[in-house]
């Protein structure tokens, strides 16, 4: 059963079982996480050769490091030998390769076969065909986005045209200078609620009247419900006597060097399927990196990016990082009451978009295509 609407003003949702049923979520593991480009580490968190990061990418582990050229590399977290995970932890760094723990055979960080017991009695054995199988990366805004497909889609045309879709501009993102920004501070939440209720509340801000005061104090017009994204290449503008894109509106950094004019005193949101929201700024940006981990839980990592000299300096970015902060918790706690009840025979159908809400459906449908279905 779907909710037919029965005001032209009303469009219907997904029904509930789409962020309940664990087969639902696992048709999204394979079609959007493992086949999409997914952004999974900050590329100066890896900042040495041998350093490394592992992240959740659909049904795999996959291990990003830095090779001793400089490159990073990613690979699916395996040992071509059993099986076994290589690298147990989420971070940290080796010297000069990879040993699994298990039976300790040892790649490259290259992930070439270099070394196993007895590898030299094995001479047939070919050290590339046995090595690491590698993951497609692309670096962009100083993260790097892995995909698990044997032949990934366009970056450009999937990726990069998310920016430009939602700011009409190619080159207004390059402004903010993503790639040379110096972390200020990061914090990761474990949402309990599916990744989709948090990608269609950033989408929307017919609540931010009601649960976002500290936002909607800075940026008075989303008090009206109309979100940014609602709007090709409209930035939300700051209130009047707002200085900065604090917790209480007082001054920020100085705009970064080559913002442009008409992007000062504003706020752009922008949404790149299917798991980062980039939010620009004046003096600062905030990227977040969704993790879906199962039908009802999200670990969302979150980083406020400054010029470096704010970070080099020791400035208190406090202030800055509380706003979005705030947001984050407010939104995610109003995730977490809605993921019971989807499965609730009231949602059983789905619920309703008003009109404010409407381009959440494009979202809907496009998840819809992806999955090969047609609408409920």
């Amino acid at each position: 059963m779907t909710t037919t609407p029965v005001s032209p003003s009303l469009i219907a949702t997904l029904p509930g079982r789409y962020y309940t049923d664990p087969d639902v979520f696992r048709r999204e593991q394979e079609a959007l996480l493992e086949s999409m480009w997914f952004c999974a580490v900050r590329g100066a968190d890896l900042d040495r050769p041998g350093a490394f990061r592992t992240v959740q990418v659909g049904r795999e582990s996959v291990l990003v490091t830095r090779d001793r050229t400089g490159a990073l590399r990613a690979f699916l977290n395996v040992c071509r030998h059993r099986g076994a995970r290589l690298c147990t932890e989420e971070s940290g760094e080796v010297r000069r390769s990879l040993q699994c723990p298990y039976h300790a055979w040892t790649y490259g960080l290259d992930g070439r076969l270099v070394a196993a017991p007895n590898l030299t009695k094995m001479p047939d054995v070919d050290r590339d065909r046995y090595g690491l199988v590698k993951v497609a990366l692309r670096e962009w805004l100083g993260y790097a986005w892995v995909c698990l497909a044997g032949e990934p889609p366009s970056f450009e045309e999937t990726v990069r045209q998310a920016a430009v879709e939602r700011l009409g501009d190619p080159a207004a993102i390059e402004h903010y200078g993503t790639e040379s920004l110096a972390l200020g501070k990061r914090v990761t939440y474990d949402v309990r609620a599916n990744w989709k209720l948090i990608v269609e509340n950033f989408m929307e801000c017919y609540h931010c009247a009601t649960i976002h005061p500290e936002l909607t104090e800075v940026l008075p017009e989303f008090a009206d419900g109309y979100a940014a994204q609602y709007y090709v290449g409209h930035g939300a503008e700051f209130g009047a006597g707002v200085e900065g894109f604090t917790v209480d509106g007082s001054a920020g950094f100085g705009r970064l060097p080559e913002v442009a004019a008409e992007q000062d005193r504003r706020y752009y949101a922008i949404t790149v399927r299917p798991n980062v929201f980039v939010n620009l700024v004046p003096d600062h940006v905030i990227l977040h990196r969704m993790f879906p981990l199962a039908e009802d839980r999200t670990v969302v990592e979150c980083d406020w990016l400054y010029a470096p000299e704010v970070v080099a300096s020791g400035a208190d970015v406090s202030k800055s990082a509380e706003l979005f902060h705030r947001v984050n918790v407010q939104d995610f706690e109003a995730c977490e009451r809605t993921q019971p009840a989807m499965s609730s025979r009231a949602y059983r159908g789905g619920g309703v978009l008003v009109p404010t809400e409407h381009h959440i459906g494009a979202f809907h449908g496009w998840l819809l295509r992806m999955l090969g279905e047609q609408a409920p």
